[in-house]
């Protein structure tokens, strides 16, 4: 009878050890087998086409642009070339060039 205490004992000890110590490792091994799988395709959505664009016309005027301004600019022409030639005419009168 001591022999069957003793070994209900040392059962009931390693149940209440292994419990403690849990740590395990898992090894599992699959094997795939492939299936028929039939999923209907998704829907395709095509977008309208674009509504068509009209644009407003746009004025038109005939001739060089920026023709009316053809005397602002000999004139600023006609001032330039005075200013040089004042420019040059003092130098000239100076007399402290080398020629």
């Amino acid at each position: 009878m001591n022999k069957t205490i003793l070994g209900v004992v040392l059962g009931a000890a390693a149940l209440v050890a292994s419990t403690a110590a849990s740590a395990h490792v898992d090894v599992d091994v699959g094997i795939g087998v492939p299936g028929v799988i039939y999923a209907p395709a998704e829907p395709v959505y095509v977008a309208p086409p674009p509504p068509p664009v009209a644009y407003a016309p746009v004025p038109y005027a005939m001739g060089y642009p920026g023709y009316e301004d053809w005397r602002a600019r000999r004139w600023r022409e006609h001032e330039w070339r005075e200013r040089r030639e004042h420019q040059w005419r003092e130098w000239h009168d100076r007399g402290d060039h080398d020629d």
